[in-house]
């Protein structure tokens, strides 16, 4: 069992570990020529604001297997839009940050997804669980315009479906899945 003060360390200063926990991902429809993308948050990059421009779907991974302290507050999924204290999560981070156009697609985990912060004061509350090499810039714009939808899947709840209009500054949210076997194995 790790001391508390191992744990505070880890949370605050180690870059996550680079799981195979996003798995895959797909834009079905696109007014644009876009494709996904998984990013490695073990490298520096800045995201937000503008900072890729580009019609892609983006995704990376965050801290992982984070058990949690206290509950925290998601837009989508969870207990009554909770997931509770205890509860041992995965975070990951996705985001469209197109000039302009439309795309309908989807990102696949490795893990169920528990919920989804998708509007500024959610993921601003769950900052805590970034944990990566990346700098977050324009954190205040995050979240999803109006038209915009996300919906896990009731089909498949590793699969998180994404439509969004893009526009500056993008479109940006974080998900929350049950721990990551991939993750736990690096």
């Amino acid at each position: 069992m790790r001391s508390i003060s191992a744990f505070v360390i880890s949370l605050f200063c180690a870059p996550a570990i680079a799981g195979a926990t996003v798995i895959d991902g797909e834009i079905l429809r696109q007014t644009g020529d876009g494709r996904f993308i998984k990013l490695d948050s073990s490298e520096r990059f800045s995201v937000g604001f503008d900072t890729f421009d580009t019609p892609h779907l983006y995704a990376f991974d965050e801290d992982q297997n984070i058990t949690l302290e206290a509950p925290i507050r998601v837009d989508i999924g969870g207990e009554m839009g909770l997931i509770p204290q205890g509860t041992v999560v995965a975070s990951h981070y996705v985001f469209f940050d197109s000039l302009s156009g439309i795309h309908q697609g989807y990102v696949y985990f490795d893990a169920p997804i528990l919920g989804v912060a998708a509007y500024q004061d959610t993921m601003a509350a769950t900052d805590f669980l970034a944990n990566t090499a990346v700098t977050y810039i324009g954190t205040e714009l995050r979240g999803l315009e109006e038209g915009d939808y996300v919906w896990i899947d009731t089909e498949d709840p590793h699969r998180l479906w994404v439509y969004w209009a893009g526009s500056s500054p993008g479109d940006y949210i974080r998900v929350f899945t049950e721990k990551s076997a991939a993750a736990e194995m690096m």
